[in-house]
C-alpha cells in the first residue's frame, strides 16, 4: 500500500460544519445498515453486461463511526500527489515543477526546487513522488514527470534525487526510466508510483489518450499502457514475466493499460491493486498480476466519447484478457488511492479509498476475497476533484485540483 499512514476521508452523511476558517466538519452516523442500494443511480451509457455478479453497481455503505474532516490547507497550486513523511510532515507535488512540504496541521513549510524541467500542458508536469525505503538513511526519492523532447514530442519519466530539505532542493538528480515513444499528445501519462516490500519500483504509464498511442497498450516493444516493475536504478526487476522475451521490454510487469493514475498495495496480501480511467464509462479497479493482458482497447465496458462503441465489433471479455474487479459507468474517474491499514475507524480497516475527479468525491470500496461487496462516497458536499489520497496513522489525506488539503480522522 501507500504506506504510509494517511488515507483519504470519508464524509457518509450529515455536514456538521464548525466556524474554523479552514473547516473542520464532524460527521455523525447513523445506527449501522446493510444492503442498502447503490450508490450510482444515474442511467449507464451502455447496456453491456456484467461478467459476474457483483462487479459493477454493489450495494451501498454508510459508516457508522464518527469521524472529523478538516481543510487545512487552501493555498495549493495544481497539486497531484500527496506522501507523508515518517514524522507525520508531507510532501506534496505540483504540477509546474516544485514540491512543498507541509506539516501535518496545514502549515507550509518549505518550498523544494531543483527538479528537470517538465512539460506541464494538459495532463502533464510534475507528477507523482515516493520515498526510497531507505529514505531515512539515504533521503533519496523518486518521481514521475512528463518530459519534453527535442521534437517537440513528449514522454513520462522517472527520476530520483537526494532531498536537501534544508537548502530546498534536490541534488545528484539522475533520470532512470523513459516510457518510450514519445508523442505529440498531452494525456495519459499515467505515472503512479510504489515500492513493493523488496524495494522494486511499480510505475504505471498511460497510452496518451491519442490512437497512435492506444494501440500500443497491447505492444510488449512499447512503454505505453503498462505497469512496469524496476529497480531502484531503473533495470528490470528480477523475477521480470518478460525479461527473457526478445520481442518484449523486460521491465514489462503487466499491459493493456488506458491510463492508471491510482496503485496501492493491500495492507495484508501485498498485492497491487490499480484503478484506470476508462473512456465514456468503464473506469476499472484491477488486480494486477505478474505478465496480465487488462484488456484496453480490445475489450472495455467503455464507449468513446462522442459515443461510438469501441472495436469491432465491440466487446467486453475475451479469453486471455483480464476482468477488473469492478468497474464504474458513468465514470468516476479515478485517480490516486490508498488502502486503511489501521484501527482507528476499525469499519474502515482494509477498505480501499479512491479519488475521484469528474465524480467530485471519494470513493469507499469494501472488498471481501478480491471481490467488492460495497461502495460509498465520502465529502460529496465538498465539491472537489480528488487527485490524491495517502494514510497515516488512522488518517486519510487528500489534495484537490482547486487546491485543498484535507485531513479525515476518527473524532
Amino acid at each position: 500500500m501507500k504506506i504510509y499512514n494517511y488515507l483519504s476521508l470519508g464524509l457518509a452523511f450529515a455536514f456538521l460544519v464548525s466556524c474554523n476558517p479552514k473547516n473542520s466538519t464532524a460527521q455523525t452516523q447513523p445506527e449501522e445498515t446493510e444492503n442498502l442500494p447503490p450508490v450510482e443511480t444515474r442511467a449507464a451509457n451502455t447496456d453491456y453486461k456484467s461478467a459476474f455478479e457483483g462487479q459493477t453497481r454493489v450495494a451501498g455503505m454508510k459508516t457508522t463511526t464518527e469521524y472529523q474532516v478538516d481543510k487545512v490547507a487552501t493555498d495549493l497550486k495544481r497539486p497531484w500527489a500527496v506522501v507523508p513523511f515518517s514524522d507525520g510532515r508531507l510532501l506534496i507535488t505540483e504540477k509546474s515543477g516544485h514540491m512543498l512540504i507541509y506539516s501535518a496541521e496545514g502549515e507550509k513549510i518549505k518550498t523544494i526546487e531543483g527538479f528537470p524541467e517538465v512539460d506541464d500542458r494538459g495532463q502533464g508536469g510534475l507528477l507523482d513522488v515516493v520515498f526510497d525505503p531507505d529514505f531515512n538513511a539515504n533521503q533519496m526519492i523518486y518521481w514521475s514527470f512528463s518530459e519534453k523532447q527535442a521534437d517537440g514530442k513528449n514522454l513520462m519519466a522517472v527520476a530520483k534525487g537526494k532531498l536537501n530539505e534544508a537548502a530546498g532542493k534536490v541534488e545528484n538528480v539522475t533520470v532512470i526510466f523513459r516510457a518510450t515513444p514519445a508523442l505529440d499528445s498531452d494525456k495519459h501519462y499515467g505515472s503512479r508510483m510504489i515500492f513493493d516490500k523488496d524495494g522494486h519500483l511499480f510505475v504505471s504509464t498511460g497510452e496518451r489518450s491519442i490512437i497512435e498511442g492506444r494501440v500500443q497498450a497491447q505492444d510488449l516493444k512499447s512503454g505505453l499502457g503498462k505497469i512496469f516493475k524496476i529497480t531502484k536504478e531503473g533495470k528490470p526487476a528480477l523475477g521480470n514475466p518478460f525479461l527473457n522475451n526478445p520481442d518484449a521490454m523486460p521491465e514489462i510487469y503487466a499491459y493493456g493499460i488506458r491510463n492508471a493514475q491510482g496503485m496501492d498495495l493491500h495492507p495484508e496480501t501485498g498485492e497491487l491493486w490499480e484503478t484506470e480511467m476508462g473512456p465514456r464509462g468503464g473506469d476499472e479497479l484491477n488486480l494486477i498480476k505478474a505478465g496480465k493482458d487488462y484488456g484496453w482497447p480490445t475489450i472495455t465496458y467503455g464507449i468513446e466519447y462522442g459515443g461510438q462503441e469501441i472495436g469491432t465489433p465491440p466487446m467486453q471479455q475475451k479469453e486471455g484478457m483480464e476482468q477488473p474487479v469492478y468497474y464504474w459507468d458513468p465514470v468516476l474517474s479515478p485517480s490516486g488511492m490508498a488502502f486503511y491499514a489501521g484501527d482507528a475507524i476499525p469499519e474502515w480497516k482494509n477498505n480501499l479509498f479512491i479519488g475521484g475527479l469528474s465524480s467530485q468525491h471519494i470513493a469507499r470500496i469494501v472488498i471481501e476475497n478480491n471481490k467488492v461487496v460495497g461502495e460509498e462516497r465520502l465529502l460529496v458536499d465538498e465539491k472537489q476533484r480528488f487527485r490524491d489520497i495517502a494514510y497515516v496513522d488512522g488518517k486519510l489525506f487528500a489534495v484537490t485540483d482547486q487546491g485543498n488539503l484535507y485531513r479525515i480522522k476518527a473524532k
